[in-house]
Parts: structure tokens; C-alpha cells; sequence
């Protein structure tokens, strides 16, 4: 083992971080040389898409910008002409990149290549990994928007020592992801944790994705400011609806009731399916500190089975607007360390 240690510190990969002293020979503990490898990361939720170099440690040290485009073709010619000016913001990054990362909303195939399906980039089967590694010459893989949260998570962040949890990302769409044993769980067909669109209200309102009552439908921030707005309120944030609630607005409260238990009753689900160490919502709006997550986490405990109520760690983390493009770098990152994710 020190042998293989000394190999990987001469070439930059490791580095010695510090040395805790107890019985015995003194131990030097050993991280992830920060400047040992570069990644790209590019969000196309966005527009402007964000663009993001990420070091060995996932730290962002650049970003730009690119106009979003639904044009596969272009989005390639975009990323192949945006890549120099982004790299030569750090030095040595060219020469020590190993991977780009895309995350999108939708269905990604399970070799992280295809687009098989989004509706809101109206693609179906787009080769958009291999599109982009023939114009910019880097290895490429894509990911669904959450997935590339949750291993985000895993690798740089709050869920680096729990082997089973969950991600839910909440903004104007709700995503999901899980790791089960350590590994991030796609499912045979690359579509695993697609809460979004499981019904929660039969027979409710119309989803884009063509059905009726998702949970999209009812608890996303889109869904809630459209059902404010239904209701006569002109609240154009979750504070603003919050502010409502707590000042006895009855149509505030009734909104607010109706998304934080149908979010609930979905996390309620996940416990009962997947048993996690960990539930960690992250949000770049919205507030889970008032009338929607007190509601929230009451369905949660009322529908899961008693001797689950309270055991899982529900945790909200507000994030900021480099989530998805860091998500995206990581991507690239875990494949560099791992290898693709198996089924």
C-alpha cells in the first residue's frame, strides 16, 4: 500500500494532508490531490447554460456561459467553442482534463450516452455524449439533473459516508435519486427515482408528461405558484406564500397544505421502497422552515409504517445555482474514479 501511496503522490493524484499522532508510528492521512485532475460541467436546465471547471476535489475554479440550445448539433459546436477560453482560465486544466459531464432533465440511457427522452428539451434517443466527444474530443458522459446531484452528494458532499440514501431536488420540477450500498441505483433502463411522475392525486390535474395527477403536478414550485395564483394570491415566492400563511391567509394555508402533503406522502413512498440512512432535499428557492415543511414532514411520519416513523433523516439543503453544472462535473468525475455505474 505505501508503495502504491508514493506512486500515486509522484504523479498528482494524492497528496499528504496531515499526521495524527497515537499509538505507535505516527499516520499520515492521505486526500485527493485537489490539482490533480480537471472535469467539465455543463447544465442545460438553464439558459443561459452554465459551464463549470471543477477540480480533483469538486471545488468549481472557473466558469462561463453559453446560449441553451434544443439543437443537439449546436449544443456540441457551443460546448467545443466555449471549452478553450474556460480552460485557460487555470492553468495546467488542458492538459489535465479528464472528462466532461452533462446534466439535463429527463431519461438518460444506462451507459450514460443517450438522451432517451425530455420533454423539456424535446429530444428522444439523441446521442448527445457521443455528439460532443467527436467535436471537443473529450470523454463525455450525460445524466439526468438529480442523479448527477446525488453523486455529487456522495462524492464531495453531505453523503460521503452513508452508503443508502436519497436525493429530492425541488424547484419548478421535483427530481430523484438514490444510492443503494454505495452505488448510484439507475435501474435497468436508466429511469429509477422518477418521483416527479408518480400519481399522487388519480385523476388529477394534466403533467407535461402526459398524465394526471403526478406529484409534479401538485408540490413542484412551478405547480405551487400556479395554484396560488389559481387562488386569487399574488405571491411570486415561497416566502411571499409563507408570509401569507403565517398571517391566517386561508387560500395560502390551503396551497401550502395541499403541495407539502403531496410531497410528503412521495417521501413516505421512498422510505417504505429503499429503507435509506438519509433523505436530502435540496432547493435552490423555497423554504422548508415554515408551513410547507412542517406540513411535509407530518405525511411523511402519518404514511410510513410505525416503526419507521422518525428513523430517516430528512435533511434540506439550500443550494446554489451551480447545483446542476457541479452535479454535471461530477459526473465526469465518478467515471474518471469508478467507471460507468453498473444497472
Amino acid at each position: 500500500m505505501s508503495g502504491i501511496a508514493r506512486d500515486l503522490i509522484s504523479l498528482g493524484v494524492l497528496h499528504e494532508t496531515q499526521t495524527v499522532h497515537g499509538q505507535g508510528r505516527p499516520s499520515i492521512l492521505l486526500d485527493l490531490h485537489p490539482e490533480g485532475a480537471f472535469f467539465v460541467g455543463i447544465s442545460l436546465l438553464e439558459d443561459p447554460a452554465p459551464m463549470v471547471l471543477s477540480d480533483f476535489n469538486g471545488n468549481i475554479v472557473a466558469r462561463r456561459t453559453m446560449p441553451l440550445s434544443r439543437d443537439p448539433e449546436v449544443i456540441a459546436d457551443l460546448i467545443s467553442e466555449a471549452l478553450p477560453k474556460l480552460l485557460a482560465e487555470r492553468k495546467d486544466a488542458a492538459q489535465k482534463l479528464y472528462g466532461l459531464g452533462v446534466a439535463l432533465s429527463g431519461f438518460v440511457d444506462e451507459r450514460q450516452a443517450s438522451c432517451v427522452q425530455s420533454t423539456l428539451l424535446g429530444w428522444q434517443d439523441v446521442p448527445l455524449a457521443n455528439i460532443i466527444r467527436q467535436k471537443s474530443g473529450i470523454d463525455t458522459f450525460i445524466e439526468n439533473d438529480a442523479k448527477a446531484v446525488a453523486v455529487s452528494e456522495k462524492l464531495f458532499g453531505n453523503a460521503r459516508d452513508i452508503r443508502n440514501f436519497s436525493v429530492v431536488s425541488f424547484d419548478d420540477g421535483i427530481g430523484c435519486a438514490h444510492f443503494i450500498g454505495g452505488k448510484l441505483y439507475r435501474g435497468n433502463h436508466g429511469g429509477a427515482g422518477e418521483i416527479a411522475h408518480c400519481t399522487i392525486e388519480p385523476g388529477g390535474s394534466p403533467c407535461r408528461c402526459g398524465k394526471r395527477g403526478c406529484l409534479d403536478t401538485v408540490a413542484s414550485l412551478k405547480a405551487i405558484k400556479e395554484m396560488a395564483k389559481a387562488e386569487g394570491l399574488s405571491c411570486h415566492s415561497m416566502n411571499d406564500l409563507e408570509t401569507e400563511a403565517s398571517l391566517g391567509n386561508a387560500a395560502a394555508i390551503r396551497v401550502l397544505h395541499r403541495a407539502g402533503n403531496a410531497l410528503g406522502l412521495a417521501i413516505a413512498h421512498l422510505i417504505q421502497f429503499n429503507d435509506p440512512g438519509m433523505i436530502l432535499i435540496t432547493h435552490v428557492e423555497g423554504r422548508f422552515d415554515g408551513l410547507f415543511g412542517t406540513v411535509m414532514r407530518q405525511s411523511v411520519e402519518a404514511n410510513v409504517l410505525p416503526r419507521y416513523a422518525g428513523q430517516t433523516p430528512i435533511r434540506t439543503q439550500r443550494v446554489d445555482g451551480d447545483l446542476w453544472a457541479r452535479g454535471a462535473a461530477s459526473i465526469a468525475a465518478h467515471n474518471f474514479l469508478i467507471g460507468p455505474t453498473p444497472n
